[in-house]
């Protein structure tokens, strides 16, 4: 930890001086702004962080990124695009909630959708 930065009594370092020592060291840190959402994709889920709050701190050339925010984790089984629900209901006729069935019985294969209503 810095010196001076949580001492006795709960007096703490000016943000001003801190932030002087900081890049005296050669940190920087910087905030993103506008950040709607940060998605995670691994092998069986993405985490989507909404209302995220992403700060990246660069320390010798290497930068790390710290994220707050909503998180919520979705199986990718279960996320179907909006786009594809979409094109297979005008392609198809059927309702937002058949064509989004279809797409998870066919784990998202637009064509195999859209085949499986057309022949019903």
């Amino acid at each position: 930890m810095f010196p001076g930065m949580g001492g006795v009594g709960g007096r703490g370092m000016n943000p001003a001086k801190m932030k002087q020592m900081m890049k005296q060291m050669g940190i920087d840190v910087k905030e993103l702004k506008d950040v709607e959402e940060v998605v995670i994709k691994t092998a069986d889920s993405n985490i989507i962080i909404e209302n995220a709050n992403v700060t990246i701190m660069t320390v010798q050339g290497s930068e790390t990124y710290q994220i707050v925010g909503d998180a919520k984790e979705v199986p990718k089984s279960q996320e179907i695009p909006a786009e594809d629900i979409k094109l297979v209901m005008e392609q198809t006729g059927v309702s937002e909630e058949e064509a989004r069935n279809a797409l998870k019985n066919s784990n998202g294969d637009l064509a195999e959708a859209i085949v499986a209503l057309s022949s019903a």
